[in-house]
């Protein structure tokens, strides 16, 4: 288990070093300047080489990136050019929300669409099925952004039982936090709700075709039995794999909901950074969510196994 670990960090190296040269490359590709953003239209020319020279937008680009990456290595993601705030506290204090929002949402799609998907599987062609696989496209199809908007006027402006938008942190009031927190995550349940459905029927439809199943029904086992008691925890396997890819993917993709409900969480921080040109920021940002995504697959990889008896025995 320590070598698999081992080997799963190191392959992540290179992975994380191509994934540092795109964002800093990326960034540098966004039109404008963010000194000239700063200072405006009536500063001068000395005022302004200055403030090109304190942020190093001066040096050559490839002379930027190794600087950055030094200061990478020592801990060091940079200051905000806007806030004046140091970009790791910056950061962690945004992605605090957001992962509350995505485990929160995650959580509670896993709940809801594992069970439907095995249902599905178990009835495949009646008309729970249909209905289940009809429900899970319909919430794929909808555009998150449509779906964000359509609760918020439904229960934030038509019936008023929840507050439209804004923030309060879950550990300085849990109730008034929770309560700002139901639409945007209901938004993201629906949502994955939909993707997790669809990949529990196929997965659960792959084992109950196996042998051990025929067999287990030869034995006179009753299908509840055989589903939940043989069937269950092999079907559970690919899900699994999924919902590590909808974690990474949603901390990386969060700003749309984060935008229409106003939460300062890092998609959000990601979208001022870009609107503002900040560099340091936006980097740093990018930076962190491809290191997030690498740190949730290798926990996903790890237990795998602990799904999956057939890879716990390779």
């Amino acid at each position: 288990m320590l070598r698999f670990i081992v080997s799963r960090l190191l392959t992540a190296i290179p992975t994380l070093l191509i994934v540092s040269i795109a964002v800093f490359t990326l960034v540098r590709l966004i039109p404008g300047d963010p000194a000239s953003l700063m200072l405006g239209d009536l500063a001068d020319d000395a005022a302004y080489a200055a403030l090109r020279q304190r942020m190093g937008l001066d040096e050559p680009i490839a002379v930027q990136f190794f600087i950055w990456l030094g200061n990478l290595f020592q801990g060091d993601l940079g200051v905000s050019v806007t806030t004046g705030q140091a970009v790791l506290p910056l950061i962690l204090g945004r992605f605090a929300t957001s992962a509350t929002m995505v485990l929160s949402a995650v959580g509670l799609a896993v709940l809801i669409a594992v069970p439907l998907g095995m249902v599905a599987a178990w009835r495949q062609n009646g008309k729970w099925d249909l209905a289940i696989v009809a429900m899970s496209t319909l919430l794929v199809s909808i555009p998150t952004f449509w779906l964000g908007l359509m609760i918020l006027l439904a229960f934030g402006l038509k019936l008023g039982w929840l507050p439209v938008l804004g923030y309060v942190s879950v550990a300085r009031d849990p109730v008034a936090g929770i309560l700002y927190l139901v639409m945007p995550v209901a938004t993201l349940v629906l949502h994955e709700v939909g993707i997790i459905v669809r990949m529990a029927r196929a997965s659960t439809l792959d084992v109950l075709r196996l042998d051990y199943i025929t067999h287990a029904r030869a034995k006179g086992l009753s299908e509840t039995a055989i589903l939940f008691n043989h069937a269950a925890r092999n079907a559970f396997g690919p899900t699994w794999t999924l919902i590590g890819l909808i974690l990474g993917n949603l901390l990386g993709g969060i700003a749309v909901v984060e935008t229409v409900f106003t939460i300062p969480g890092l998609g959000r921080l990601i979208v001022e950074s870009i609107y503002a040109r900040d560099y340091a920021v936006l980097q740093g940002c990018l930076l962190f969510v491809a290191v997030t995504y690498v740190l949730v697959n290798l926990v996903v990889d790890l237990l795998y196994p602990f799904f999956d008896p057939r890879v716990a025995a390779e």
